[in-house]
């Protein structure tokens, strides 16, 4: 991790270990609480995280210290469902209906589904705990997470905000993660609007036109689409229609609100647009999109790697670029053993200008950058059994 000095502390963090899950049952007691049977590890597991912090780094600073329980918890409360041939529709053993496993069959749902709700849930439980913790000590700011997990023979990553992650291998690229922005959740930000008109508090147009409109624009017909449109449709311009966009800009200049250039990350619970009281966090998501690559059925080389960063490689880096590096520095440093550390650092290198050649002329990060390289060849050596 680096701090670009954008600001007085790094808003970027990051949070790595391993996961032990326990393994829970329903005791005997007519509450049916849940018992903890089992207090040694029953799963264990591999977790990373980054956080991209804004509006200063506490939230950044408490995602990293608090993700990690959240989703052992959440991960906790459905492991008997994960070890299953197949989740059982009730964990407590009792089946209502006798066709319930057929139900779950053919609702085709798996155990990786399970692991994919309680990153889910973990993302929102970590959410209010940093909303509470931010509120009681007069804090304010959120970030964007992005956390990586390794169970079970695959590996889960789970995206909300504009970090990314990437698989490079021998002859293959494949992104791991979809940014979210403004711009590529319009049609959900819009929908909201449409929804719930009160959010904008008559300050805002949902509708989106390729420029801000002008007085001089009125009566005009001119290019629009709302949410339920992917492509453009003609209007004629009504008074307003020229009020601020709900999404203004274009790119990384793109700002939601004419505040924030991210749709989904953890905090902003306080966080108003300028001079209004008009909230930003109904609109903002702290559900992450989650994907799942099936370690197990790889057949994996030394030198393939999952990279995970903060959008400051990214805005410097294309993911081919970056395969580029991976691949000219890890053949010829395979008996170092801190080379994926060193890899690593050589990419946040690579953005300030360190390395000539590697980036096009001019092109320079002045944001907080932090980097992980995760090994998949020793992820696949462990995954075998529990």
């Amino acid at each position: 991790i680096i701090n670009a000095e954008k600001s007085e502390f790094n808003e970027d963090q990051a949070a790595c270990g391993q996961l032990a899950i326990r393994r829970c049952e329903f005791g005997a007691d007519e509450d049916q609480e849940w018992l903890t049977l089992c207090p040694e590890e029953f799963l264990t597991g591999h977790y990373w995280a980054l956080f991209d912090g804004h509006g200063g780094p506490a939230a950044a600073i408490l995602a990293a210290n608090t993700l990690h329980s959240c989703l052992r918890r959440q991960l906790e409360a459905v492991v008997e469902g994960m070890v299953a041939t197949q989740p059982p529709m009730h964990l407590s053993g009792h089946s209502i209906c006798p066709s319930d496993p057929q139900f779950v069959e053919e609702k085709g749902i798996r155990a990786e589904d399970l692991v994919i709700g309680a990153l889910e849930s973990a993302f929102q439980e970590c959410d209010e705990v940093i909303g509470r913790e931010l509120e009681a000590s007069g804090q304010v700011g959120g970030c964007t997470a992005l956390v990586a997990v390794s169970l079970q023979g695959k590996l889960y990553v789970a995206n909300a905000g504009d970090s990314r992650a990437i698989l490079v291998r021998k002859d293959e690229v494949r992104p791991l993660s979809s940014e979210f922005t403004p711009e590529t959740e319009r049609q959900r930000i819009q929908q909201l609007a449409f929804v719930y008109p009160e959010l904008l508090a008559g300050e805002f147009t949902r509708l989106e036109f390729p420029r801000r409109l002008k007085g001089d624009d009125l009566g005009q017909k001119v290019l629009f689409r709302d949410h339920h449109m992917r492509g453009w449709s003609y209007k004629c311009v009504e008074k307003s229609d020229l009020k601020y966009p709900l999404i203004h800009g274009q790119g990384r200049q793109a700002r939601l609100l004419g505040t924030l250039a991210v749709s989904r990350g953890l905090g902003d619970h306080q966080l108003r647009v300028l001079d209004t009281d008009i909230q930003l966090k109904p609109f903002l998501l702290s559900v992450p999109q989650v994907t799942v690559l099936d370690v197990d059925q790889l057949e994996l080389q030394e030198e393939d790697v999952v990279v995970m960063a903060t959008d400051g490689l990214w805005d410097v880096l294309s993911n081919e670029q970056v395969a580029r590096l991976v691949r000219s520095f890890l053949p010829g440093n395979r008996e170092d053993p801190h080379r994926f550390s060193e890899l690593a650092q050589m990419l946040i290198h690579s953005t300030q200008g360190k390395n000539d050649g590697l980036t096009e002329e001019g092109q320079v990060s002045y944001d907080d950058i932090s980097v992980f390289v995760i090994p998949l060849h020793s992820q696949g050596q462990r995954s075998s059994g529990h």
